[in-house]
């Protein structure tokens, strides 16, 4: 190989910083041709035993480094902060922009050429991909995969989709405490991240649809020898990547973010999918806006897996995965360059559906028209999402009065009140909970029902607020209200007993309160102090974005690919 490679300004220097940084890599074993000016590959891996979504990274790590030693690169595998969605306080999502940096910092930092980005669990991936955008080296992922099936009383039962169920059956007297604790442990059978279709598994489809990983990446389960076999291809074709100079930036362009929204549609894909491809695009200089959002609107949902269908992404797999989905998209696919230099449309060739109800098509949908729909008004002048494949259709034209929780602990506190003042009809609505507010901008959006009418039967209620919820939950949830309570936003003016209108298919969310009374409030409305005055978190309130901006940092926005030059000794 004789392209000068980056890694030459570490380790190809025959001076006192070249004898640095070659003698202390080989204190590991590593002999003198590995520094003969092949690729350097870092595995940028976020393994971690508090991340079991990730759990499986480490092996897959060992499949990575014997494709890239087939391919003649030279791997060196290291750690990044790693994001445990059910593990971390407040929220994995405070973390997200951290993890960027971490992995953004130690591209840019250390001798490599590319990178592969071992991720899964929700923050993960979006995390590792804005980092390694900001840096712009030749880059790929491979992503955990999913568990299997969960398994209890003999039924297939899904992670997320079924806790939210579950616990409501508790809830209502209609499943019982012990039942509730003996499906825990069947609930959760493998490593890999949730099996249903939620912000792990959809990231993972929307990084295959977008052309960032080798097809295939999203659906094969965690523990399928296929997946290892996947890492060994991946760790091959990034040293085939670098010898292109094929980077992130050629590859996520506008079409393929275009590509992902689609894609997110026909899947049932998590409502998390927005801000975290607001923040990427934001990394690669894409301008995409929620309104590219409404692409999705009119695509039909092909994917029948929960929350939004019945299965689950083991059978998705076996049913053919992504290729199959970006078949049935045909036409409707932008052109768009991927990982392997071709089109994406490649990605769809031979593809082949062993089942026509695990994955629909474009003629038999599950539902029509079934893509995130974007509400703006003056509750959200800056826009709010909903995700119709998850609601209930007869709530996505509603008006009532609201009811609101001022934080998350008023909630909590009171939820189960007999005496709260809730009809079925009601529109709950909570504060706090944004960005700059919580922080973070936890997946609290789909509050409890009432307790007093969950006993009463009612499953679904219109929820709105400024937090997200997990892309395994489901409910007519209106999410991201932007700007948030707590940056001033019209949310945080509402009183119980205010009317609010909402229409998905207007894409409307009003508060019917006439404007002189709304500025009435706004001037006599004073900001909640800070829940952190130190450390990152302060650094993470002071900077971070609104959610329609992808709440990236505001100084993290865009990328630096400026060679560093500067030595430590």
């Amino acid at each position: 190989m004789t392209n000068e490679k980056r890694n030459r300004g570490w380790y190809g220097k025959l001076d006192k910083d070249g004898f640095i940084h070659r003698s202390w890599m080989k204190n590991q074993g590593f002999p003198d041709h590995v520094f003969d000016g092949r690729p350097v590959i870092g595995i940028c891996n976020t393994w971690s035993e508090l991340t079991p979504c990730n759990s499986g990274l480490r092996d897959l790590a060992e499949g990575v480094k014997r494709g890239v030693w087939e391919a003649g690169g030279f791997p060196v595998e290291f750690p990044v902060m790693s994001l445990g969605e059910t593990q971390m306080k407040p929220t994995a999502m405070l973390f997200r922009n951290l993890l960027a940096m971490d992995v953004e910092e130690s591209i840019r930092a250390y001798g490599m050429d590319g990178v592969v980005l071992l991720g899964g669990c929700d923050k993960t991936t979006p995390g590792q991909l804005m980092g390694a955008a900001s840096v712009d080296l030749p880059s790929i992922v491979v992503s955990s995969g999913p568990m299997l099936n969960g398994k209890w009383k003999g039924q297939d039962i899904g992670s997320g989709t079924d806790v939210w169920k579950f616990s409501e059956q508790v809830r209502a007297g209609e499943m019982t405490l012990q039942d509730f604790m003996n499906a825990e442990s069947g609930m959760s059978r493998s490593k890999g991240v949730c099996m249903t279709m939620g912000t792990a598994s959809t990231m993972a489809s929307l990084v295959e649809a977008m052309g960032m990983s080798l097809p295939t990446n999203a659906a094969l389960p965690a523990v399928d020898a296929r997946r290892m076999a996947l890492a060994h291809m991946t760790g091959k074709r990034i040293v085939e990547m670098v010898e292109e100079d094929l980077k992130p930036s050629d590859i996520l362009t506008k079409e393929s973010f275009e590509n992902a929204i689609m894609t997110n549609a026909a899947v049932g894909g998590s409502t998390n999918a927005v801000v975290h491809l607001l923040a990427l695009a934001g990394r690669v200089g894409v301008d995409l806006s929620l309104k590219d959002f409404e692409l999705g609107g009119e695509i039909p949902l092909l994917v029948n897996c929960m929350p939004s269908g019945k299965y689950l992404m083991e059978d998705f797999c076996y049913a053919g995965g992504v290729p199959v989905v970006l078949k049935e998209l045909g036409d409707r696919l932008r052109s768009a360059t991927t990982c392997l230099g071709g089109d994406i449309s490649v990605y769809a060739d031979g593809a082949e559906c062993y089942n026509d109800d695990v994955i629909r098509s474009m003629e038999n949908p599950l539902k029509p028209a079934a893509g995130l729909r974007v509400l703006r008004g003056n509750l959200a002048p800056n826009g709010a999402i909903v995700k119709p494949s998850a609601a209930t259709d007869a709530l996505l034209e509603h008006e009532a009065e609201a009811y609101v929780f001022e934080s998350i602990e008023d909630l909590k506190a009171n939820i189960d009140n007999e005496d709260l003042p809730v009809m079925p009809d009601t529109i709950l609505v909570l504060k706090g909970c944004g960005p700059k507010g919580y922080p973070g901008m936890p997946e609290v959006g789909n509050m409890p029902i009432p307790g007093k009418l969950v006993k009463q039967g009612v499953r679904d209620m219109i929820r709105v607020s400024d937090a997200r919820m997990s892309g395994t939950a489901y409910g007519t949830v209106i999410l991201h209200v932007s700007p948030e309570a707590n940056a001033g936003g019209t949310l945080a003016l509402v009183k119980t007993g205010d009317r609010i209108r909402v229409s998905a298919s207007r894409g409307e969310l009003e508060l019917l309160v006439d404007e002189a009374e709304l500025e009435a409030r706004r001037a006599a409305w004073e900001p909640e102090p800070p829940h952190y005055t130190r450390g990152y978190a302060k650094m993470y309130i002071d900077h971070v974005l609104q959610a329609d901006k992808g709440a990236d940092l505001d100084f993290l926005v865009g990328k630096d690919t400026r060679p560093v030059t500067r030595e430590s000794h």
